[in-house]
């Protein structure tokens, strides 16, 4: 068999002191997760510490699982790495797993002390980040971006599977607050949410407003859901709030809410309905029915990973087309898709997935 790692990893390896560097994608920040149940199950008394940004920190701040967050501020430049290393310097560990790949990861897991920094090999590397790493991981065709992180434990043998019940999140409302605010927000409806992501990180993922306002009317009239409006406040974002909320005056905005209080919107959620972008995995983590609308990125690579996948809209491929999982960007394939597309998956969700979760949330909020 060939060895799990370049070079092999030593076989008195330790797990006390866990550094993680994923520091950006919130889609990312939520596939790391069942990562850290499955060392956590493994070694219950390690200690793990996460590389984060500001904004996906707010979603991990509070998990049970994550002992420690150092901070990345990319907003302040070179003053923001030299804070991180500032901080890294005070945490020396035992193994650092390097699960970003572009260059600025690879300066952050070069500053991390630890024997052991374990990251992709170097035809994953990008960005020449392997020269940052101590020891990668085994070549490997092309998969979902979860299975690439079950990779690392795979490597370090780690036992982790379905058998064992992963991947798990731990996810939603983790305190009496946001739990008090996830019931608030939710009794000011008389009808079951349908929250709807109205853009995302980058143009060519998002899809066409006017289309989210007929479906808004669906929702409503024909499946006798509440529309409500999720997401931040970046400019397309209120642009596209402004064409639906005129469009479809019975939706509600909750745009600007924050990634702790989407989750509790998520997971309060009937059903959701989102494009390729951070609370669509969010949602799949909270086992919230959802929507996906995807064609800028492969769905292959990064739709639904075990969850609500038949609910996907696929604009990345034509009609037929056998695509291969690679990381290439299709631009202008979210017009392909069409109000009755989604029609047909709310039909869908109607007959499959509607009257478990209606009854789930009647049971967990009256």
């Amino acid at each position: 068999m060939p060895p799990a790692t370049t070079p092999p990893l030593p076989a008195t390896l330790q797990f006390n002191r866990i550094g993680i560097v994923m520091m950006s994608a919130v889609g990312d920040a939520v596939h790391v997760m069942p990562i850290i149940h499955a060392l956590k199950r493994h070694q219950p008394l390690s200690r793990i510490t996460w590389v984060l940004q500001p904004g996906p920190a707010t979603l991990v701040r509070g998990h049970p699982l994550v002992d420690d967050i150092v901070l990345f501020d990319r907003s302040k430049g070179w003053r923001g790495f030299l804070e991180t290393r500032a901080a890294l310097a005070e945490r020396p560990f035992d193994l650092v797993l390097g699960l970003q790949v572009y260059f600025k990861a690879g300066l952050i897991t070069g500053f991390t002390h630890a024997p052991i920094k374990l990251g992709f090999d170097r035809a994953r590397a990008r960005d020449a980040n392997w020269l940052f790493t101590t020891h990668r991981i085994a070549p490997h065709p092309g998969q979902h971006v979860q299975d690439q992180y079950f990779e690392f434990l795979t490597a370090l043998g780690v036992p982790h599977g379905a058998a064992l019940g992963d991947p798990q999140w731990t996810l939603g409302p983790w305190n009496d607050e946001e739990r008090r605010w996830q019931r608030e927000f939710l009794a000011q409806f008389d009808r079951p949410i349908a929250p709807i992501v109205v853009a995302t990180s980058k143009a060519a993922k998002d899809w066409l407003p006017e289309r989210w306002a007929e479906v808004c009317h669906v929702l409503w009239d024909e499946y006798g859901l509440q529309p409500v409006l999720v997401g931040g406040r970046s400019p397309r974002e209120l642009a596209a709030e402004a064409i639906i909320l005129e469009r479809a005056p019975m939706a509600h905005s909750a745009l600007g809410s924050g990634l702790r209080r989407l989750a509790a919107v998520l997971d309060g959620a009937a059903v959701a309905l989102s494009p390729d972008t951070g609370p669509l995995h969010l949602a799949i983590a909270l086992r919230t029915p959802v929507i996906s609308l995807i064609g800028y990125t492969n769905p292959k690579r990064v739709g639904p990973y075990d969850f609500a996948q038949d609910l996907m809209i696929d604009a990345y491929g034509d009609p037929g087309e056998d695509y291969p999982l690679d990381m290439t960007y299709r631009e202008n394939r979210l017009p392909h898709i069409t109000v009755d597309d989604v029609r047909e998956r709310l039909a869908r969700w109607k007959a499959v997935y509607a009257e478990r979760r209606l009854s789930d949330l009647a049971t967990r909020f009256g």
